[in-house]
């Protein structure tokens, strides 16, 4: 398995469940063409990328994903300047443009990408730090390129968790990367993504996980109406706080999934692998049977 990309159980067939209010096709088709228009702008934008100011750089962010039919809900206070290490969890392509809206970044990618035809050489003179997940012995010449990046006063982008979750689930943050920001003395922005549905239950329509396709990914999200991108932006840990890269991981990670959320905010009692009793058929006493809940590979109920 791979040191950058380590697997999560959820997957399109066992997690993700579609919003149950939908667009109109020639809606969705306008979204998707809008969201289309905007990347190929930031694709030949590229070039001159880090010559942007960094204030249209994140309004192009939250262009797309309203573009694509997702409102943007913010809390929190304004990212830092200078060096950081942005970090999130991650559920959704959306990611990425909403950690953009939060603050800019260079983003890491695989070094697949670099040989893609023409988005390739783009992409490497974008500023992307480029990672070769399947080789251990090149993660501290990952960390090392991570740190200069930092020290020259960059924002990095990261989702340590490695791979994409469904969002009722969360997988732990891996390490190595926060050893970056503490080699360059910078702080660390720790930043949640949560997504919600029109009843405000957590939505997994955005989730890109396992073996889904990013058009199918994109067809669901164009298509839901109803759908909020929650971004919580917490307080940034500064340098020299916490002793080593595992404390500083452990400080940065998220607590609570959208589960817990929706039991504190009074939406009923969350029914977890055990089961529930369940009462009469005419809302009765309890009957003793015991009703097991279907459960998703990742553990929450479907």
């Amino acid at each position: 398995m791979s040191v950058w990309l380590p697997g999560a159980p959820c997957t399109p067939s066992g997690c993700v469940v579609p919003t149950r209010t939908t667009r109109a096709l020639p809606e969705a088709v306008l979204r998707l063409t809008a969201v289309a228009v905007l990347v190929l702008a930031g694709v030949l934008l590229l070039p001159v990328g880090r010559r942007l100011p960094a204030g249209l750089v994140g309004r192009w962010c939250r262009w797309i994903v309203r573009a694509a039919g997702v409102r943007i809900r913010t809390t929190g206070a304004a990212a830092p300047t200078g060096g950081l290490l942005l970090v999130a969890n991650h559920i959704s392509w959306l990611d990425v443009p909403l950690l953009g809206a939060v603050r800019p970044a260079r983003m890491l990618a695989k070094t697949e990408i670099r040989r893609w035809p023409l988005a390739g050489p783009l992409v490497a003179r974008s500023g992307v730090l480029f990672i070769d997940r399947d080789r251990l012995r090149a993660l501290p010449d990952t960390v090392a390129r991570i740190a200069a990046a930092l020290g020259e006063g960059s924002a990095v982008a990261v989702f340590p968790e490695g791979s994409t979750w469904c969002g009722r689930g969360q997988g732990s943050f891996r390490r190595a990367v926060f050893q970056a920001a503490i080699d360059a003395g910078v702080p660390v922005q720790p930043v949640r993504i949560h997504y919600r549905d029109a009843s405000g239950t957590t939505a997994t329509a955005p989730a890109f996980v396992g073996d889904d396709t990013l058009v199918a990914s994109l067809w669901r999200v164009v298509s839901a109406r109803g759908l909020v991108a929650e971004v919580g932006v917490r307080a940034a840990l500064p340098p020299g706080r916490h002793p080593d890269r595992r404390a500083l991981a452990a400080a940065a990670q998220p607590r609570g999934g959208g589960r817990e959320r929706e039991r504190r905010a009074g939406q009923g009692p969350v029914l977890g692998r055990a089961g529930r009793r369940a009462g009469g058929p005419d809302g009765g006493p309890d009957t003793g049977l015991v009703v097991r809940p279907r459960t998703s590979p990742c553990g929450h109920q479907k």
